[in-house]
């Protein structure tokens, strides 16, 4: 095999959303040789259906990078246009699952970067996986891509704990911005030889249970009043900004229900109390406060089907809740 230096080594980046785009940017700019991009097709968004190129795309186009969007990754001809890149080192960042042939194909391997301390939330949501169930602490992982997905050999871990005020958006763009670095460190460490890889088996600690980080689905974002001021808070912030926790409103007893998505709240309220889950008490003023299993949670950002987000104090200028109002 050739002598590879930083500047021949010839890097292929897989990836779609703006998480991807913060790993890509910092190979470019420490001077990484990048021959070319893999994302998806441009999708049709809006009411006009107006083709969308992915984040990746645009910031690739931006640096005069080649860009390929394979409809298949099995595709006979993008394969050879993948074997024509020469690529030496292929890095996946926010795709989706690669077929053996094509992760197998650069001589040095795939990468991958995960945002969850591995093998911990394997799955494609692993940031508000980790927030919904509360964990105090999570990280960034790089691991070489193996027949499982998610289960390959952990290169590198990064950690950094889970503030209590924290959501899904403002811990999205901090484990971006770690990923980033994880991803340059990770090159280096292949490049200089210094790399030592681990099976995620010698990861596990003894009578730790494994969570799972499956795709978020609308019934996964639904809010289940039954449930503790402290899981309502962790759902309410694990899903924000998007796609949201909600919720429905009955406003009569054959009436079309209003649904709402709750943004953030504030810290729970413990009380006992006698109302049914769900129950809504607010002055129509300056709070709206919804009971749950073991007392209120205090909603302080929402946004009402069809609107704006608002604060909750600026939404109640022009809305009044009935008395006796519930969320179901």
């Amino acid at each position: 095999m050739r002598q590879i230096t930083k500047e021949s080594l010839r890097i292929l980046f897989m990836g779609t959303p703006e998480f991807a785009v913060a790993s890509l940017h910092a190979l470019v700019e420490k001077g990484y040789n990048v021959v070319g991009v893999i994302t998806m097709p441009d999708k049709a968004v809006g009411r006009g259906y107006k083709l969308q190129p992915s984040a990746v795309k645009q910031y690739a186009l931006k640096r005069g990078l080649k860009v390929l969007q394979p409809e298949r990754l099995k595709d006979p001809s993008f394969l050879e246009e993948l074997k024509s890149l020469r690529a030496d080192l292929q890095i996946v960042v926010a795709f989706r699952m690669l077929p053996e042939v094509v992760w197998n194909m650069p001589p040095l391997g795939t990468f991958n970067l995960h945002a969850s301390l591995l093998p911990q939330y394997r799955g494609a949501a692993p940031i508000n996986w980790a927030l919904i169930n509360g964990e105090k602490e999570t990280g960034v992982t790089t691991f070489f891509l193996s027949h499982e997905i998610d289960t390959g050999r952990i290169i590198f871990r990064e950690k950094t704990p889970i503030t209590e005020d924290e959501n899904a958006g403002t811990l999205h763009d901090r484990l971006m911005e770690m990923g980033a670095g994880l991803v340059t460190r990770t090159v280096d460490a292949i490049l200089d030889g210094s790399m030592v890889t681990v099976p995620q088996s010698e990861m596990v600690e003894k009578e730790v249970t494994l969570k799972s980080a499956p795709k978020i689905f609308r019934e996964t974002c639904r809010v289940d009043w039954h449930h503790t001021a402290a899981e309502v808070y962790n759902q309410i912030r694990g899903l924000s900004p998007y796609p949201a926790a909600w919720t429905e409103l009955i406003t009569e007893p054959e009436g079309e229900p209003l649904r709402f998505k709750l943004l953030a709240t504030e810290r729970i309220i413990s009380k006992t109390h006698s109302l049914k889950y769900g129950t809504i008490r607010t002055d129509n003023r300056s709070y709206l406060d919804v009971a749950v299993s073991d007392g209120f949670i205090r909603i302080t950002e929402l946004q009402l089907q069809g609107k704006k987000r608002m604060r909750t104090t600026d939404f109640l200028n022009g809305f009044s809740f009935p008395k006796e109002s519930c969320f179901s």
